[in-house]
């Protein structure tokens, strides 16, 4: 069995997930074989790792994803055995080592967790079969000490696994020193004892003025300090996988071409607007719930949906509908993904109340289609080809529910030999069902060109890659790895 550290956070968005990609890189540059692990996440943003043996693929985060392309392999299930999709009135949707497992609501799925640890143990055998080193991601914080007594993703993982762990403290918020000495005042000591040090991250500005906030950590905890982290601006190119970063992108640099993406109360997979926001003449503005859609955008994209009826009546409670009508008056472009397909139709049917209790709704009208949701899911990864570009792609799709209508008669996409997504007649609106869309260098660069932005068409995975790389040689600076992978065991 391969040795293994575990980071764990003093809270939510702490900058594990960006930490753990940044050490797989540096551990493979150093030769190991070296995979990612998450025992549990809760996130609408999901990869498809093909099942061996299999034609379809499974889910995973988002976040496993990228710390899979770290390590420089490809993603398995067993690298997230389990993914919570938060859905509307019917809680989360239980994603167990890639396949639905069932829906559950909070209080609920607390119950369920203890089953659901055999899936867990049994991904962590597997995946640490093949490798010399596993680094794990935790999730939330583990002072979180109400959820103690079933945890399978903080300290009821790592005691049961034998896993040492790092606790990353986030010094941008404030309050670093209380977060990481209350951490070790709460904790009971079968898991204080499995923490083997600490780490400050997101410090901005002279990383030796928090010395004496060290000095005051080890005196509370007596834990090591395994380093301070500079804010890494590198991050940045990176996919995020959680929502809370949605707060921070709802302004930008004036640039050539702005792009509105209303900010859906379930919105999923909203790092496909990433490449886009990578362009350097590109504006990408994430609009929060209340306010209106921006007059001046050229182009509005309606992300996917965990929820896609839920969402869709949303998007008429905040009056989008109108900016979005007053928008393609005014001849803008209209663009949507997966649920934001859907919802461009004229209906959406969910006959078998797979989403909730709400059996139909109107769509946006914007496409002469309509949806019926179906139980079985799509899961799988895609090689396709633009029809309006005829450039390939590559992606993947996570969707319930089959679309058909005159507007399907010009596809957007050729996936696997048959044709996906619905345009309007005029070219200026169009859908599909093919996540990673803009992923495509080619296509990326042909559509903008016919937006009137010339010029764009960067190395979007050559951007994320030296991120990763960047990333590494900075925790390789400011961080004692040596020690870091020394305690692993």
């Amino acid at each position: 069995m391969a040795k293994a550290i575990m980071l764990q956070g003093t809270g939510s968005d702490v900058g594990k997930t960006v930490l753990v990609a940044g050490l797989c890189r540096a551990a493979k540059k150093r030769g190991l074989k070296v995979r990612p692990f998450k025992p549990q996440n809760m996130s609408n943003n999901a990869a498809v790792a093909d099942i061996p043996g299999e034609t379809g693929g499974g889910e995973i985060g988002r976040a496993q994803w990228l710390q899979a392309i770290a390590c420089g392999v490809a993603p398995s299930i067993h690298m997230n055995p389990v993914l919570l999709k938060p859905q509307s009135d019917v809680g989360s949707q239980v994603v167990v080592q890639g396949k639905v497992f069932g829906q559950a609501k909070a209080r609920d799925y607390q119950a369920m967790k203890a089953q659901l640890m055999g899936a867990v143990l049994d991904s962590w055998q597997k995946l640490g079969e093949d490798a010399d080193l596993v680094i794990v991601e935790g999730a939330g914080s583990p002072a979180e000490i109400n959820l103690r007594p079933r945890d399978i993703a903080n300290m009821g993982f790592a005691t049961r696994a034998d896993v040492p762990v790092i606790l990353v403290g986030d010094i941008d918020r404030g309050g670093v020193i209380a977060s990481v000495a209350g951490t070790h005042l709460i904790l009971p000591e079968e898991d204080r004892r499995m923490i083997v040090g600490y780490l400050i991250n997101k410090f901005r500005g002279d990383v030796t003025l928090f010395d004496d906030g060290i000095a005051a950590i080890n005196r509370f905890t007596g834990w090591p300090c395994f380093g301070v982290v500079p804010w890494l601006k590198a991050a940045a190119l990176l996919p995020s996988e959680d929502s809370v970063i949605l707060e921070r992108l709802t302004a930008g640099e004036q640039r050539a071409l702005k792009v509105a993406v209303p900010m859906l109360g379930r919105i999923a997979n909203f790092d496909d607007l990433d490449p886009l926001r990578a362009e350097p003449q590109v504006e990408v503005i994430f609009v929060p719930p209340g306010q209106r859609l921006p007059a001046d955008a050229g182009l509005v994209v309606i992300p996917g949906s965990k929820s896609t009826i839920a969402d869709l009546l949303g998007f008429r409670e905040n009056g989008w509908d109108r900016d979005l009508a007053a928008h393609r008056r005014r001849g803008g472009h209209v663009v949507g993904i997966c649920g934001g397909y859907q919802m461009l139709g004229r209906m959406v049917r969910d006959p078998h109340g797979i989403e909730g209790s709400v059996k139909e709704a109107e769509g946006l009208g914007m496409l002469d289609i309509e949806t019926v949701m179906e139980p079985e899911k799509t899961v799988r990864n895609s090689t396709a080809r633009s029809v309006h570009f005829d450039t390939p792609l590559e992606g993947y799709e996570i969707h319930l529910g089959a679309t058909a209508g005159p507007d399907c008669l010009r596809p957007v996409t050729v996936i696997n030999n048959t044709d996906d997504g619905a345009t309007s007649a005029d070219g200026k609106v169009f859908g599909t069902y093919l996540h990673g869309l803009f992923g495509a260098d080619a296509f990326r660069a042909r559509f903008l060109e016919s937006l009137g932005i010339k010029g764009a068409g960067i190395d979007y995975r050559g951007e994320v890659e030296r991120a990763l790389d960047e990333i590494a040689v900075h925790l390789e600076t400011h961080l004692d790895v040596d020690a870091i992978f020394a305690a692993a065991r």
